[in-house]
């Protein structure tokens, strides 16, 4: 570890957080289930597997464009149970409230969480709820834990992505980041930019598992970028993507290029990014394309034969760049 003291940028699901959770609990907490890092664990009661997973959101500001804390927090857990491969079942949640937080803005964020909830069809079944001191917290932070059950699939992994693997993003990237930017700072950006938040478990059982994936990840922080990375290194091959396939709307790519951010980095909060075999992507590709949160899908690159675990993109002018774990905090508190 370089820092004696916790820097902001271990919270950005870079290199930095990466090298935090392997030195300081993964190494701590090490067993089977923990072991292979992705998005919930897989757990075996009674010979029935289930998928277990939680998550804490810190978003500021609360409410943004496209969403509020409420919605990524049923979402996210949602999320991360189903690119799994598990069905979403139920959900905790905990609040931490700071005191003199408005009544009214916590019945918003409640009425949102339940929207969200009945969208993805699971149940908010237990939860906690505490109060800090004026001045002890940031407004509100709330956690959730999620679990889900498997059917038919197994769970998924990304050490089972192979060579001539095709990788599907669900549309527009980095919408979320920039959206929260914007709110965040009161930049005035112009344009259509709202979060992309929302869960995406229908689509993922409706229209990539009937395919048979090799993996599905959940593309939050770090973004795309860093999932591309965990998934070379896991799996052991390079992949390869080309930046003229990935989808980002014009505003969002015109906020991008202003602000001096890549979008490969940027978070998502409703984006999937699948790794499935050459024979079924099309198939899979035009499922997606029907669903409403995959009628912008496509097709960005493809996992190569050589061995090394790096990821490297072909830019518009024909040139060759390699897409490294983010470093730095783009931008803190973002989910």
């Amino acid at each position: 570890m370089l820092f004696e003291n916790i820097p902001l940028a271990c919270g950005s699901g870079g290199r930095l957080t990466s090298e935090l959770i392997k030195e300081i609990f993964l190494k701590n907490f090490s067993n089977e289930h923990l072991r292979d890092l992705e998005d919930s664990a897989v757990l075996n009661l009674d010979s029935r597997n289930i998928a277990f997973t939680t998550d804490s959101y810190v978003v500021n500001p609360l409410f943004f464009p496209g969403g509020n804390i409420g919605k990524i927090a049923v979402c996210g857990t949602v999320n991360d149970l189903s690119v799994k491969g598990a069905v979403p079942l139920f959900i905790s949640c905990g609040f931490i409230i700071e005191e003199g937080f408005p009544l009214e803005t916590l019945k918003k964020i409640v009425l949102s969480m339940k929207k969200a909830a009945e969208d993805a069809k699971v149940k908010i079944v237990t939860g906690d709820t505490k109060v800090v001191e004026r001045g002890k917290a940031d407004k509100l932070f709330i956690n959730t834990s999620g679990v889900g059950v498997f059917g038919k699939n197994s769970a998924l992994n990304q050490k089972n992505i192979k060579p001539g693997d095709y990788i599907i993003v669900n549309g527009d990237l980095a919408s979320h980041g920039i959206a929260v930017l914007n709110a965040r700072n009161n930049l005035g950006i112009k344009g259509d930019i709202k979060s992309d938040c929302a869960p995406l478990n229908e689509l993922i059982h409706k229209c990539v598992l009937p395919y048979n994936p090799s993996s599905v990840r959940d593309a939050t922080r770090g973004g795309l970028g860093m999932i591309l990375n965990e998934a070379a290194l896991s799996c052991g091959y390079c992949i390869e993507i080309d930046e003229d396939s990935l989808p980002v709307s014009t505003p969002v790519k015109s906020a991008c290029d202003m602000l001096g951010i890549d979008p490969i980095y940027a978070a998502n909060e409703g984006k999937a990014v699948i790794f499935i075999s050459e024979k079924s992507a099309k198939n899979a590709l035009n499922s997606m394309r029907k669903h409403k949160y995959g009628k912008k899908s496509a097709i960005i690159g493809k996992v190569s034969s050589k061995r090394g675990g790096k990821v490297w993109i072909k830019t518009s002018i024909g040139a060759e760049r390699m897409i490294t774990m983010p470093e730095g905090e783009q931008l803190p508190r973002i989910c």
